[in-house]
């Protein structure tokens, strides 16, 4: 099949899109700690973001917040609200300004910065009894990732 035209730009535009995702340190947040653009450039997938959010090595948002929707896993938190109805109340790009880092819209919170790789205070010696890490972070998720936890909860509305 020939693609001519506005179809091609079209696939060059999305291809490009999920070949360059905003890397952390391009990541433009408005004054409320929002984000406007998709990381990724491709929709989030909710399914996985659920995984996600239960995974221990990854998001495991639920050991800080209670969500009914994931009550199959273990030991969910108080230290956050609940997530309960989040999508009554909460846009799509304030999920994911928060997701990505908290602190741009809850000054001090406590959350984890899930799409940051600067900034960060590196114990050496004197705490580990190693050195500090030299090499450069890779954020928590990844910006696909950041887009199926939004897109997970956008599906957490009210009763």
């Amino acid at each position: 099949m020939k693609l001519t035209g506005i179809s091609a730009a079209v696939v060059i535009f999305a291809t490009a899109a999920i070949a360059n995702p905003i890397t952390p340190g391009k990541v433009q947040f408005d004054d409320y700690g929002a984000i406007a653009a998709s990381l990724s450039g491709v929709e989030g997938d909710a399914a996985n973001g659920a995984k996600i959010m239960t995974n221990r090595g990854k998001g495991n948002c639920v050991a800080c917040h209670a969500v009914t929707a994931l009550s199959d896993a273990l030991f969910h938190g108080e230290v956050g609200p609940t997530l309960d109805g989040i999508a009554d109340y909460r846009s799509a790009e304030e999920l994911r300004g928060i997701v990505a880092n908290a602190k741009m819209t809850f000054e001090g919170s406590v959350m984890p910065a899930f799409y940051k790789t600067s900034g960060f205070i590196r114990p050496g010696d004197g705490y580990t009894g190693k050195g500090a890490k030299e090499e450069n972070l890779t954020p928590i998720l990844t910006a696909q990732e950041i887009e199926d936890v939004v897109a997970f909860l956008l599906t957490l509305k009210g009763s």
